[in-house]
């Protein structure tokens, strides 16, 4: 892939964070993410690509503009697989909460693992921590593993976790071994991406959360030389059934991360609201400034980008 589309794909996601960033804290989620996926389907027919959409809209969003298996470019460039999310964290964006974000990952074709929209066991570092961690030890034996391969107490990480009835006893857990949590009410990829940031505090993501968030997150992950491991968690028979008709017969395997993300990679995001890893848009008159980050698997290259957009020379999203 062109590095340059990196770049290119960054003013996808910027569209969608100024679009939903217009709606932040207005309390109508549904408007919300409409008008993230409006802006980043809009943008994206300008780019050179013959992409197909791999993770997209929900598939209970029957309304989704950017379903799995459409098609997004300009169907010019080369064939390349999308994932993507034009607001991730939707409720958090309509409420003015944290670390609401726009994101989309490019790889080649079969890059990206094919899984159903359903649960996913997720544990995610960052660069200084690969090779410490594995999904099937307890969170105690890696808090352990992690403190002592970076020469720390459990007393000095702190981990990520969703802030849900299903990980009390995780969060016990965590307490118990020493560590410090930080409960996220949403926004586990921002949390996830944040591991690769030593200055954010964070040094851990783990829990329970949607599969479409883990692919996404072992993208960016890669991309920035973290590390990842996961396993579907669906629910029920209808969910497993799911999985097995996209193809995964082994519903207890683990996934390394380069299985969930593959081959070259590339990752875009800006920040919607403020968060861990990116801040949100700032709005002022006559145009608006936005924070972003572009990665690529390649060269594990990290750009963080600060961008002024004047609305008075470019389409006000």
């Amino acid at each position: 892939m062109d590095r340059n589309l990196a770049l290119e794909a960054v003013r996808v996601t910027e569209a969608a964070a100024l679009a939903s960033a217009r709606l932040m804290g207005r309390g109508d989620i549904d408007a919300t993410d409409r008008s993230g996926a409006e802006a980043m389907l809009r943008t994206f027919q300008s780019i050179a690509i013959n992409g197909v959409i791999v993770i997209g809209d929900s598939a209970d969003n029957e309304d989704g503009l950017l379903p799995v298996g459409a098609r997004v470019g300009n169907g010019i460039g080369p064939e390349l697989d999308v994932a993507l999310d034009p607001l991730e964290g939707a409720a958090i964006c309509a409420t003015g909460g944290y670390n609401a974000l726009s994101i989309i990952a490019i790889a080649e074709r079969g890059g990206f693992l094919r899984c159903p929209d359903m649960y996913m066991d997720k544990i995610a570092v960052g660069p200084e921590s690969r090779n410490l961690i594995k999904l099937e030890r307890s969170p105690t034996a890696n808090l352990r593993s992690l403190a002592e391969g970076r020469g720390v107490y459990v007393a000095d990480l702190t981990v990520a976790i969703l802030d849900r009835p299903r990980h009390e006893k995780l969060i016990e857990e965590v307490r118990r071994a020493g560590a410090r949590v930080r409960l996220l009410r949403d926004g586990d990829v921002a949390a996830a991406m944040a591991t690769t940031n030593p200055e954010s505090g964070i040094d851990m993501l783990i829990g329970t959360g949607g599969s479409r968030q883990g692919i996404l997150t072992a993208a960016a992950l890669r991309c920035a030389a973290g590390d990842m491991q996961a396993r579907l968690r669906p629910r029920n028979e209808a969910e497993s059934e799911r999985a097995r008709e996209a193809g995964i017969r082994d519903l207890d395997k683990v996934y390394e991360i380069e299985e969930m993300a593959s081959g070259s990679v590339m990752f875009a995001g800006t920040g919607v609201t403020n968060g861990d890893y990116l801040d949100g848009v700032r709005f002022f008159r006559g145009g608006a400034a936005t924070n972003s980050v572009v990665m690529r698997s390649r060269t594990h290259t990290v750009r963080m980008l600060r961008s002024v957009h004047r609305f008075d020379l470019k389409p006000d999203y």
